[in-house]
């Protein structure tokens, strides 16, 4: 298959980033919002100085070295640095608790670890394993006094006339394994999705047939580094263009990314579904129902259409005026904010994938037609059909493409059930493909629920429905002995303020609440199928647990 980049094969990380400090090594790489950003010659240079300190400590092909970490310019030094010899990197979402990251270290037999200041903590505690060195990620430097790692230190001492110094200079192939990334921390949910050199350098190089990156291009990295999304698409996409990539200093509230967005004025986000929600919900939709007249017009097609254009002006101007690309995937992008996303003039593009998949399967071009609800069609390279489609043409998604894992690590019983006898990757996820070839996503088979006369409910349909009321924050909808039933996270600050809660009893909020959820089930079941509608609202009166990329662990619920 031929991709629109020279010099690249074989297919490798280490064939991507030396190619790109060839042609682009003035430009600058990465760096924080606030700090200078560092050339490309400046990050090889850095690369150069890790990949010596793992070769000091022995490493060669196919050993794991884990990295764990809050998103910083080292990050994908580390990340370069492991990849560009040979051995396995080893991603861990920073949101993971400490007995996840020790799970994940000891499946893994991660040999080392590039930890930033912040999380060096859990690993001082890591006990059993095969971890012999620490890097602190903040500078780029061996941890040499390993008394605070009290098994690290016993191990290190146990085995030190057995570490040699690795020699040999290695150069990936194409199906080395590369990457070895965790969907859960959690013993007996994890597993270790195996990603070759190929599989994630074609992925990035799919991406010319969603949107041109150039090399002056700026992209603000909100999302987590160790989800494959953000790894791929904001780190190896921007790498791979000579473009540069700016890293928050803080978490992101609100205040800190309207800081951001004004400081670095990106041309190219990344974000899930929920950060544009929160954003449309909180700034927009809050102001027009703020208002009888504006609250009225927002009812006709013609007046909502022309809000949504004045409010998508300014939303462009407080991203700092030269967007030109708004990624979105992770989880599905509820309709109403599409909408609103759409007749804004956002230059917006919904993504799907997986991490199976190194992640990207499809996406809308930009500058192409949209068709709202779509995830658009398979990215150059991709091929998707569906499994056994029912009478609407709704089934299974299956995929194949260069991007598509080797497997699960240490799970062959796992790996086979995800493949059929013709090599298909089975997704998981039920939709239609229209003629067109765009995708449409009904949502998770596992997630399905059967109705009362075999109706297929897709609960995410339905909570995109319940999500759209302003003082809804999050919903989760369930099958209780054959009926429908949501769990609802309210706004409670908006609450508050409604009923006057500080200057009330307890009691009588509290019955309130209680008729406002039956106000909104009975105004929402009105927009539902008759097999659809819920019989009754569960007040969830603390956030949802989730994933990092904001979806509801619903195995908790269930």
């Amino acid at each position: 298959m031929d991709y629109p980049y020279k010099g690249l094969e074989p297919y490798t990380l280490a064939n991507l980033l030396d190619r790109s400090v060839e042609l682009y090594s003035g430009n600058e790489a990465f760096g924080s919002v606030e700090g200078l950003a560092m050339s490309y010659k400046e990050m090889k240079k850095k690369v150069d100085a890790m990949v010596e300190i793992l070769r000091q400590n022995g490493i060669k092909k196919g050993d794991k070295v884990a990295l764990l970490s809050e998103n910083m310019p080292n990050w994908p030094i580390a990340y370069f640095s492991i990849t560009y010899i040979g051995a396995v990197v080893v991603p861990i979402l920073p949101d993971f608790n400490p007995a996840d990251v020790h799970h994940i270290l000891r499946h893994s037999e991660a040999k080392g670890v590039f930890v930033s200041s912040r999380h060096q903590h859990t690993i001082e505690d890591l006990d059993e394993a095969n971890v012999m060195f620490v890097v602190n990620l903040d500078t780029l430097t061996l941890i040499e006094d390993l008394s605070r790692f009290g098994y690290i230190a016993q191990f290190r001492q146990k085995i030190a006339g057995k570490i040699k110094k690795n020699e040999e200079h290695y150069k990936p192939q194409e199906e080395d394994l590369a990457a070895l990334l965790y969907t859960s921390g959690t013993t007996g949910h994890s597993k270790g999705v195996m990603l070759t050199h190929k599989n994630l350098t074609t992925n990035a190089m799919s991406s010319f047939s969603v949107v041109a990156i150039k090399p002056d291009d700026v992209f603000l990295s909100m999302l987590p580094l160790a989800h494959t999304f953000e790894c791929t698409v904001g780190m190896l996409v921007p790498v791979l263009h000579g473009a540069s990539v700016r890293y928050l200093d803080k978490p992101p509230t609100p205040s800190i990314l309207l800081k951001a967005f004004a400081k670095v004025r990106p041309t190219m986000m990344l974000s899930v579904p929920l950060v544009i929600e929160k954003i449309f919900k909180n700034k927009i939709l809050s102001r027009i129902n703020a208002s009888f007249i504006t609250r009225t017009l927002y009812k006709t097609e013609f007046f909502k259409r022309l809000i949504h254009k004045k409010a998508g002006k300014t939303l462009m101007e407080t991203f700092g005026g030269r967007l030109r690309f708004y990624g979105i995937g992770g989880a599905p992008l509820p309709r109403y904010v599409e909408e609103f996303l759409y007749d804004g003039g956002i230059p917006y593009v919904v993504g799907y994938g997986l991490t199976e998949t190194a992640p990207l399967l499809c996406g809308t071009p930009l500058g192409t037609t949209k068709k709202i609800g779509s995830t658009g069609p398979a990215l150059y390279g991709v091929k998707l059909k569906i499994k056994d489609p029912n009478e609407h043409g709704e089934g299974e998604i299956c995929a194949k493409s260069p991007s598509v894992m080797l497997g699960y690590y240490k799970d062959e019983e796992k790996t086979k059930e995800v493949f059929d006898e013709d090599g298909w990757f089975l997704t998981g996820d039920l939709g239609y493909i229209d003629d067109d070839g765009y995708l449409f996503i009904s949502g998770r088979s596992k997630n399905m629920i059967l109705g009362p006369s075999g109706e297929n409910i897709y609960p995410e349909q339905i909570e995109s429905i319940l999500n759209q009321h302003p003082l809804v924050l999050d919903s989760l909808v369930l099958d209780k002995d054959g009926k429908l039933v949501a769990r609802i996270h309210l706004d409670y600050e908006q609450v508050d303020k409604l009923f006057n809660a500080q200057k009330r009893p307890e009691s009588e909020v509290k019955k309130d609440i209680e008729n406002l959820l039956e106000e909104i089930r009975i105004e929402s079941n009105k927009r539902l199928a008759s097999f659809s509608k819920i019989t009754k609202f569960i007040e969830q009166q603390e956030e949802f647990i989730k994933t990092p990329t904001k979806k509801i662990k619903r195995y908790l619920y269930t």
